[in-house]
């Protein structure tokens, strides 16, 4: 039984197809060490392609644009997405909107010429009154529509305070009601979401259609803890508005590129899991 268990966690990805993503934050020890090294790994895993998480002053890991698209290109991977934020002052009040509109202007060109879909949020501070998450749901609508108007999508990134409530609403309804569908998209860690004790297949059905990815997550390797139904997820992505899965792994029982394999093979051998959720 425990055999059968560990088969598909095991199994090679020998001829297998599925368009998988992973999230660069799960070898970020190692890609800051040797970042052609890594990235030539991840290739060779069988990988569909990266989301970055290494912006910063119009660059990816210290390279320009034009270098990290040819670098991750090189090694037969696609550039998809990239996390980058630019939080508020701490009393909003003060925020300097000149400021933080010209860092965005930056970050919205390098992420074009990086070859980019995506630009998401990978996190916010947990404000403290209702007013100043709305001013945040609207800066974020904002950053949508700056970033359509270039060709880009917009997301943002849970953890799992955004369970908790402000004001007696929970944070992660009250942005969802709050931002306009055609400028946020909501990319979906399922697996905070589930440690922060709500279902993502509830969150499927009450808001159909706003979580274009997905970050596919467990406990360390993907399958390994058993607290995260896949089955269901994954029997709801249409309603989601599913089009793109991306690995991302923070803690490990390997080494991070064996973990990051191991939860690719994962994903390659489970049935219900689509060769690809954007065709």
């Amino acid at each position: 039984m425990t055999l059968l268990m560990f088969v598909p966690f095991l199994a090679s990805t020998k001829g297998q197809k599925k368009e998988i993503y992973i999230q660069l934050y799960s070898v970020r020890d190692d890609i800051s060490k040797d970042f052609k090294g890594t990235v030539s790994a991840v290739g060779k895993m069988g990988y569909t392609g990266i989301e970055a998480a290494g912006y910063s002053d119009g660059k990816f890991y210290g390279l320009s644009p034009e270098e990290f698209k040819k670098e991750i290109e090189a090694n037969g991977l696609t550039v998809l997405s990239s996390h980058a934020n630019k939080s508020l002052a701490n009393d909003i009040a003060k925020t300097d909107w000149n400021e933080v509109w010209a860092w965005w202007d930056t970050a919205i060109k390098a992420h074009k010429k990086a070859g980019m879909k995506y630009i998401v949020v990978p996190s916010m501070p947990k404000t403290k009154t209702l007013a100043d998450l709305k001013t945040y749901c609207d800066y974020y609508n904002q950053i949508g529509e700056r970033c359509n108007q270039a060709g880009l999508s917009f997301g943002y990134h849970n953890h799992d305070f955004e369970f908790s409530k402000v004001e007696d609403e929970i944070m992660y309804d009250f942005m969802l009601k709050n931002t306009d569908p055609s400028k946020v998209f909501f990319q979906m860690d399922v697996y905070w979401v589930v440690r922060g004790g709500k279902s993502p297949v509830d969150y499927f059905k009450n808001y159909p259609g706003r979580f274009e990815t997905l970050h596919i997550k467990d406990d360390k390797e993907l399958g390994q803890s058993g607290m995260v139904g896949f089955d269901a997820i994954f029997s709801h992505t249409d309603v989601a508005g599913v089009k793109y899965l991306i690995v991302e792994v923070e803690k490990y029982n390997f080494t991070p590129l064996e973990s990051i394999k191991r939860s690719l093979n994962y994903l390659q051998n489970l049935p219900f899991v689509k060769n690809s959720y954007s065709k």
